[in-house]
């Protein structure tokens, strides 16, 4: 208790000239009185523990927590005097007034009528019901709710801590203070900003939010310093079209290029919501999308346009799309906005019920990458996708149907058009041993049409020009059988698996190969009826697969782990390039191993190894070690495949690094960093000479209840174009619990 007295005397000391403005608790709100039974709304219910009456004079004096009500207007007070005749009702003693909404207005006397509603405050205190406080040396309320303040301060921080008093992170003080609750909006005349005790010089009038609104006024604003622009200021103003619609204009000035205009959109709606977000300005670009910059530059317009939106048109119909489109390939790294190295223009309309599925849906590719030509990036329009569940059906097993169909055009390389007729039955079952059986019969007919193959450089994607056909059949059974047992205090459970697929031939390379590229063998897709990724490949090897999952229960900890490897059963060559662990006979040896150590420690590793030498070929690490507020992650990749002849599976070696230490309870240091470990050695395209940074973050922020602050310094390592490489530094600023 002698820790709050010093705290409250320092505050005390540190706001003398404001000492009226007491933000401080000042108890519960009032409750209706005691012991009344329900009255009519214009009649007056009060309670209290001695009452006098003066006859002549039409005077009512209670005292001893005495409490009245009125039409959703509740009063507190040690002493109340109401005057019948002239309906004043004077209050004091730890005045507590509510009105219908909530609101709380304290003070050491009040005189208003006996309706509650309207009257004069001393030394006032407003608790507003959904945040926030206001404090005056005298204070009005009227009858429609509107509070009028005289020296006033307003904070919806919190004034205590553990108990104790606290001065907020940040009030607002003026000399007349106007509170709305019919707009929900306080307004200041005159105000100045105290922000942890320093105070702004007056500003002009204002007013802002107690809820989320959708109100016009400035929006927080940030800053920010980086090496090719300079200065950055970012003024945003938001603009309310209706409660449900608003736009926000964002000015970004700088002080080495010219100003870039954002814009935001939003609107929902009684089916769903949609945004849009634009960009726009005028700077020098470069057309030479090397590593180095040149100065040959040109000046021309440049904007992004990012748009999103989902609409629900009943229980099973839906209708979503995006937008996203970019003047160039380096304005997005340029000016920070995103480092994406693809972006996808999409439109969906799909419908969903207990058993079925259908979307009708179109996408676009705009290609950042470099070296790459717009001209071979896909359009798909359309691409049909429906599917079916029938339970119970034959022989008792589910019966999933499929009809798809997709059209990819390309203004400079290859159009291909594509649909299939797939059926799948899977019959699952345990036997008296305990053994889970899963039998699998699947068919599928496919037709393809391929214009201009020659367009595509990697001759096993193209397929053959014109139309063809393809007929794909496969038959499996799955057996596992969990074991489990007392281990360590805990349980373990293991459960051996092994898996038989037989698949004829299949005329794999005479159709088109669009999204089965990146195959690889990993531990997600060992036991996969077809490892390859997408449907314009299916595996035609017959073979059998084999492995075991374990796990260990301990309390407050876990363990699982999974290992595998396939055995191809014909000798005819396979489809899968070598290097994907995938195209002998015995496949390479894959597994996962995840390691919990409550909610502290996470760990995963994912690995392949070779099947002749256990060489390692993929290794993954995944790590996590702290809690929410202090924590460091590291993670990991290798792809040691050996593949040079395709794109999609080219060698990589990268670590990410990152981590958070929270320190004097609100304030915490984080930083985050990517290093590229790739060597010629391993991808004869790579730039990075084995230890090559991306990019890295640094920052430090402050947190509380009520304000987040925070300055970060970003370093990139690579330039592209005129997105140079450099430092950058931004500085965030945002108060919480105020509307917009």
């Amino acid at each position: 208790m002698t820790r709050c007295y010093l705290l409250a005397g320092a505050a005390l000391f540190l706001s003398a000239p404001a000492a009226a403005q007491n933000l401080a608790e000042r108890g519960p709100p009032p409750a209706a009185p005691e012991g009344t039974a329900p009255v009519a709304d214009d009649q007056v219910q009060f309670s209290a523990r001695t009452l006098e009456y003066e006859y002549e004079a039409d005077v009512v004096t209670a005292t001893g927590d005495v409490r009245m009500a009125r039409r959703g207007d509740r009063l507190r007070a040690d002493k109340v005097t109401w005057n019948r005749k002239t309906g004043r009702v004077l209050a004091t003693g730890n005045v507590a007034v509510t009105n219908p909404q909530g609101d709380v207005a304290y003070g050491d006397s009040i005189d208003l009528t006996d309706s509650l509603r309207d009257g004069v405050v001393a030394n006032m205190l407003v608790v507003l019901e959904r945040g926030g406080r206001l404090a005056a040396v005298k204070g009005t309320r009227e009858e429609d709710g509107t509070v009028r303040l005289d020296r006033a301060a307003y904070t919806p921080c919190p004034v205590e801590e553990g108990g104790c008093p606290k001065e907020p992170t940040w009030k607002i003080t003026s000399v007349r203070v106007t509170y709305r609750p019919d707009k929900e909006r306080v307004y200041f005349e005159r105000p100045r900003v105290h922000l942890f005790g320093l105070a702004s010089p007056a500003l002009p009038s204002f007013s802002v939010a107690t809820t989320a609104s959708n109100d016009t006024g400035l929006l927080a604003p940030s800053f920010g310093i980086s090496r090719l622009n300079g200065l950055e200021l970012v003024l945003p103003i938001n603009i309310a079209l209706s409660p449900d619609r608003s736009l926000i204009v964002a000015p970004h000035l700088f002080s080495g290029e010219l100003p870039m205009l954002e814009t935001r959109y939003s609107q929902r709606t009684e089916l769903g919501a949609l945004a849009v977000t634009a960009y726009a300005t005028s700077s020098r670009r470069s057309e030479d999308l090397s590593s180095r910059f040149t100065s040959d530059t040109k000046r021309a317009f440049r904007g992004y346009i990012d748009g999103v939106g989902k609409f629900q048109l009943d229980p099973n119909w839906s209708l979503s799309g995006s937008l996203r489109l970019v003047t160039d390939r380096t304005f997005l790294r340029r000016y920070d906005i995103s480092r994406e190295d693809r972006l996808r223009t999409t439109l969906a309309l799909e419908r969903i019920d207990r058993d079925s599925y259908l979307s009708v849906a179109g996408w676009a590719v705009q290609t950042m990458r470099v070296g790459e030509r717009q001209g071979l990036q896909p359009v798909a329009l359309p691409e049909i996708d429906y599917r079916r569940r029938v339970e119970d059906s034959v022989l008792g097993g589910t019966l999933n149907l499929q009809l798809n169909s997709l059209a990819i055009g390309r203004k400079a390389g290859q159009d291909t058009q594509r649909a299939f007729a797939s059926g799948r039955w899977d019959l699952r079952g345990i036997t008296n041993g305990g053994q889970e059986i899963v039998l699998t019969a699947f068919a599928r007919a496919d037709a393809y049409n391929a214009e201009g193959v020659a367009a595509t450089s990697i001759v096993s994607y193209r397929g053959l020009e014109g139309f063809h056909t393809r007929a794909i059949g496969a038959v499996a059974a799955d057996v596992r059988w969990p074991l489990a047992g007392e281990l360590f205090g805990g349980v373990q459970r293991f459960t051996p698996r092994v898996q038989v697929v037989a698949a004829p031939h299949i005329a794999n390379l005479r159709v088109p190969n669009e999204d089965a590229r990146a195959v690889d063998l990993e531990d997600s897709n060992l036991f996969a009826l077809n490892r390859f990724a997408g449907y314009d490949r299916f595996e035609d090897s017959s073979r059998v697969t084999y492995g075991a999952d374990w796990a260990l229960d301990l309390p407050g900890t876990s363990i699982t782990a999974n290992i595998g490897q396939s055995y191809r059963l014909d000798s005819r060559p396979s489809i899968l390039p070598n290097g994907t662990g995938l195209s002998d006979s015995f496949s390479d040896i894959v597994g996962r191993t995840t390691v919990r150590l409550g909610d502290t420690v996470s760990f995963i590793h994912r690995y392949r190894l070779d099947k002749d030498d256990l060489a390692i070929r993929r290794n993954e690490v995944d790590a996590t070690v702290g809690s929410r507020a202090t924590y460091a992650t590291i993670g990991y990749l290798r792809l040691n495949r050996d593949i040079d002849e395709l794109e999609d599976l080219q060698d990589r070696e990268e670590i990410r690094a990152g981590g958070r230490v929270a320190f004097k309870r609100y304030w915490s240091v984080w930083g985050s960093a990517i290093v590229d470990l790739t060597s010629k050695s391993e991808d004869q395209l790579s730039t990075s000479d084995g230890f090559t940074p991306i990019r890295h973050r640094l920052g430090v922020a402050y947190q509380d209840d009520c304000i987040d602050l925070g300055l970060t310094w970003r370093r990139d390592y690579r330039s592209t174009g005129d997105a140079r490489r450099g430092n950058a530094y931004l500085f965030t600023f945002a108060l919480k619990n105020v509307g917009r």
